[in-house]
């Protein structure tokens, strides 16, 4: 079928757009967007319309969906301001407006497009675009308290868990409307996956007994039906909205580097030749996570790869510049080459996706070396808006914060860090956090305790090392300073006054002297 308006044909068997005599470059979801558009031009296709059938009912933002319409509208050479084409009706929803003549005596609408949304249960079966992310659902948690009235606290957890879950940004996340279809009903996970297009759940229940509430939580594998992982969390209910924001953060946290994992496996399992850029993103987040130098390197490599694939893929590139600035962070690439190289990837990422919380994370750190500091600080609290969830974030942020002379809130600010993942790789780093807070905060006995902690996970953590020097040297504690400058002078061996001096980046000059004394003290010159 072919559709003529303008002088634009929208090929949609051929699924090409022309201009004249010339193609126009659309991206899979805007060409699906204009196609529906003009399949049913002769209503208004409302906001939840285009999320059911564009996104499969996939929980997506204002600016995503803005986005898309704006692409469209660039497409067959509209504006947000002339609306030729494309008409935003105010409150309502969008209708396209030019006039069309469809090529085989009048449109023939696909059923599953032009079927409002509110006449079926039924997902849509639209197909996602090759380079398109793996998708989960959260199915209703189980109220298992034998009062009806209790069903809001169930509910309510499950739509936290989802609201929360879609902030990661690397899956998809089944809008509540789509996934709440199954409460109260007894259906097999994989029909689960096949009619909602998810490769994982999560299910749960909830009992409450007087004061007391027991939820259980766990994420499944549709396809193979194992359980990927599980918890139960037990709870007071004195003040039942921070237990739901307790359990949320708990359950999201957890889940996070589980379906890493989960799809890293999945990606294993492909012959190299078969990797898409999906599948090289999610193997260079195996190694990320993996907090060593070679890993590290082994990630860029990857993401490098998936960038080739697809230059615009916002994912690899926020996840290449956070590598980046995270080696320059931990010592393992030279700031002057790294900082250039991770401000160009994250500018890109967030012109590709503006709301990506690994770009914005990279982007901050940039700011950070580049001494721009109202700015850094900005770009960490945009990051965590987005994804309130972003342990690393939040830790980075914590040692802006210190930088920056505000030490308690960097204290505050690492330690959320390691409640909302104490397990997570990266907890020696939100430890070495914390104790530079603590050393600017002239707390040198803590800060001693908390490098001591960092080192203890991460022995070649070298930002736990100069904390652990400086603070033992302000401290008067010599043989512990020798020792530990001795360590130092191992992890890094260029380590200087001079680079202190140069390459840390101090707000206050007080704050920079401070720290040097500290080493001056350990006997580094």
């Amino acid at each position: 079928m072919q559709f003529l308006f303008s002088n634009h044909v929208l090929d949609a068997d051929l699924r090409e757009l022309s201009r004249g005599n010339e193609r126009v470059a659309v991206e899979p979801q805007v060409f699906d967007l204009l196609i529906y558009l003009v399949e049913n031009r002769d209503r208004v296709v409302t906001k939840d319309d285009l999320i059911a059938k564009i996104w499969d009912g996939r929980i997506v933002s204002e600016s995503t969906l803005t986005s898309r319409i704006n692409a469209a509208r660039k497409a067959v050479g509209d504006s947000g301001r002339d609306q030729g084409m494309i008409r935003t009706i105010a409150r309502k929803g969008f209708r396209f407006v030019g006039e069309v003549r469809a090529q085989n005596g009048g449109v023939e609408p696909r059923d599953h497009l032009s079927q409002p949304p509110s006449q079926t249960h039924e997902p849509s079966r639209h197909q996602m675009p090759s380079l398109d992310r793996t998708a989960i659902a959260v199915l209703p948690f189980t109220n298992m308290s034998g009062e009806h009235e209790q069903e809001y606290f169930s509910e309510g957890i499950s739509e936290d868990i989802i609201t929360a879950l879609s902030k990661l940004r690397w899956f998809y996340v089944i809008a509540r409307n789509s996934s709440f279809v199954y409460k109260g009903s007894s259906v097999h996970l994989k029909q689960i996956g096949e009619e909602l297009g998810v490769g994982y759940v999560v299910e749960g229940s909830v009992r409450k007994d007087g004061d007391h509430v027991r939820i259980t939580a766990q994420l499944n594998d549709v396809v193979t039906g194992s359980h990927i992982w599980a918890e139960r969390y037990d709870r007071n209910l004195a003040d039942v909205f921070a237990v739901q924001d307790d359990i949320t953060q708990s359950v999201v946290a957890a889940i996070e580097p589980q379906l890493y994992a989960a799809e890293n496996f999945r990606a294993q399992r492909k012959a190299p030749d078969n990797l898409d850029a999906w599948d090289l993103v999610m193997r260079a987040l195996s190694h990320y996570w993996r907090v060593t130098r070679q890993d590290n390197l082994v990630a860029q490599a990857f993401l490098e790869k998936a960038i080739s694939f697809d230059p615009d893929y916002g994912q690899a590139l926020g996840l290449l510049a956070a590598s980046h600035t995270f080696g320059a962070h931990m010592g393992w690439e030279n700031m002057k080459e790294a900082v250039p190289i991770a401000e160009r990837a994250a500018l890109a990422a967030i012109h590709a996706d503006s709301e990506d919380p690994w770009a914005h994370n990279a982007l901050a750190s940039v700011y950070l070396f580049n001494r721009r500091f109202d700015d850094c600080i900005a770009e960490f609290e945009l990051t965590l808006r987005l994804n309130p969830n972003f342990s690393p974030a939040r830790g980075y942020y914590g040692v802006a914060l210190a930088y920056c002379g505000r030490w308690e809130e960097g204290d505050r600010a690492a330690r959320h860090a390691l409640r909302l993942s104490p397990r997570d790789p990266f907890s020696a780093i939100y430890c070495g956090v914390a104790a530079y807070s603590q050393f600017v905060g002239r707390n040198y006995e803590e800060a001693i305790r908390l490098s001591r902690e960092a080192l203890r996970q991460r022995s070649d953590f070298v930002g736990a090392h100069r904390v652990l020097t400086a603070a033992a040297g302000m401290a008067g504690l010599e043989d512990i300073a020798k020792a530990a400058l001795q360590e130092l002078r191992r992890v890094q061996p260029n380590v200087s006054l001079s680079w202190i001096s140069g390459e840390m980046p101090f707000k206050c000059a007080a704050e920079r002297d401070h720290y040097l004394d500290g080493f001056r003290r350990a006997g580094l010159s």
